[in-house]
């Protein structure tokens, strides 16, 4: 906490400096790259910069970078400078190879499973300090992303771009098929049962996809109240096994082997834009992917676009959805003025004009919900209401440790683990076996996980 006072402290004495010092410099070429702050030969501030790595791509990079833009803009102290690193695995990879070097950025970008990587690698500052020095509250935030980054009452990260899966759906081909474009598919067996007038109606399209995504296979779990893990999902104490009931898990695979036998199943394995690419080609007529999807779908479909609330088993209650996507962290070892300048950009992202523009730009929701009574948004759920039913997913969703989302450091080769399975089912492969092989691959990685931290 020191350390932090220290950094506010030098932050407000270097904002007084540059207001008293000559006009900050505004070209690039006129930037430092390192991170201290000084003055060039004429007696102008230079700007701190900011190293900020990212994972943003298509619509998102552009969203993220007209962010960047403006900040940099609205100021005269701070470069944000955000550099693209790849997909969440590899700049956490190549963060990895850097930490604690010179060479590490600012802040990063990493996704909501890889949270505990990151708290045990001893390499970041939790923001819960910065908010605590600073006096900034956090309670604004929408709920149920709160939930999910508030670790015993503690912010390790600041959250960001959030999501969760819903289905997309064809109204057109609905209403060709004689199916109501207007009450989608809320169980897994009216999708079945969709599929199957779609595919009646159109034998060139199939009546439904989904991706062989670890993600999505979560998130189907924990719409039924299932936990990933055991010990309330990691929550209340370190996983030692799987959290889910033998029903609860192999509900997904015989779902998806009834469609495969009805031949009413689209399968892309694990190639969510080749699956997207389908849809919109009018080869299928629903699909699950993100709700940061939302926006590019919806513009590049030649027809209507409908979106809807992730299916669940009838015999199920829908518990609700976990927040996916990623959040920021502040890198340690850093200077303090570097760390109080990244401080700022991240404050500024959680505006509601800011989170306003991030979310019609994407479809990713609003961390801060007082952004959907910006006049943008309202507009843009006005032209596009199948943004809204995102918001209206995410906010109906139970408090309970399956929609809170699980906690360990061996999620991402679990995600792999359960890819492989339902591709195993997609290919024809036995229901049985795939789930049992599985669910012994994924009890292995969180015993070989526990033993390599014990190390």
């Amino acid at each position: 906490m020191k350390k932090i006072m220290m950094i506010l402290g030098l932050g407000l004495v270097l904002l007084l400096a540059a207001c008293a010092g000559g006009e900050a410099t505004t070209g690039e070429g006129d930037q430092k790259t390192g991170s201290s702050n000084g003055s060039d030969s004429e007696g102008k501030s230079e700007k701190q910069t900011v190293t900020f790595w990212h994972s943003m791509g298509g619509a998102g990079q552009e969203a993220l970078n007209s962010i960047v833009e403006d900040f940099n803009g609205s100021q005269e102290e701070i470069q944000v400078n955000a550099e693209y690193q790849g997909t969440y695995d590899e700049s956490l990879t190549k963060f990895n190879a850097v930490a604690g070097t010179d060479s590490a950025p600012t802040m990063i970008q990493t996704f909501e499973i890889g949270t505990m990587s990151m708290i045990n690698s001893g390499n970041i500052i939790p923001i819960q300090e910065l908010v605590d020095a600073d006096g900034y509250d956090m309670s604004g935030l929408e709920e149920n992303i709160i939930n999910y980054y508030s670790l015993d009452g503690t912010f390790y990260s600041m959250p960001f771009n959030s999501s969760t899966p819903v289905m997309y759906y064809n109204k057109d081909a609905f209403e060709a098929a004689g199916l109501d474009p207007e009450t989608p598919p809320a169980t897994y067996e009216e999708v079945e049962a969709a599929g199957k007038a779609i595919v009646e109606s159109n034998p060139e399209m199939k009546g439904f996809a989904l991706q062989a995504y670890g993600w999505l296979w979560e998130q189907l779990l924990a719409n039924q109240g299932a936990l990933l893990l055991n010990n309330d999902n990691g929550r209340s104490d370190t996983p030692t096994e799987i959290g889910w009931t033998e029903e609860e898990g192999k509900s997904i695979f015989e779902w998806v082997k009834r469609m495969v036998d009805d031949g009413t199943f689209a399968n892309y394995g694990t190639n969510g834009d080749n699956m997207v690419a389908g849809f919109l080609a009018g080869d299928v007529s629903m699909f699950l992917q993100s709700s940061a999807s939302a926006r590019d779908v919806i513009d590049n479909a030649p027809f209507e676009v409908g979106i809807a609330f992730l299916p669940h088993p009838e015999n199920k209650e829908r518990e609700g959805v976990v927040i996916g996507g990623a959040s920021l962290w502040m890198i340690d070892e850093k200077p303090e003025a570097e760390t109080k300048a990244a401080w700022e950009f991240m404050k500024y992202l959680q505006t509601p004009e800011v989170q306003a523009k991030w979310h019609v730009g994407t479809g990713y929701f609003a961390i801060n919900p007082d952004a959907y009574e910006e006049q943008l948004v309202k507009d843009a759920h006005a032209e596009k209401p199948q943004l809204r039913v995102t918001v209206e997913q995410l906010q109906a969703a139970k408090a309970s440790f399956a929609t809170q989302g699980a906690l360990m450091d061996m999620l991402p080769q679990g995600r792999k683990v359960m890819e492989t399975a339902l591709e195993s089912v997609y290919n024809g492969g036995s229901v049985d076996e795939a789930y049992i092989t599985a669910v012994d691959q994924f009890n292995k990685a969180i015993e070989q996980a526990n033993k390599a931290r014990a190390k």
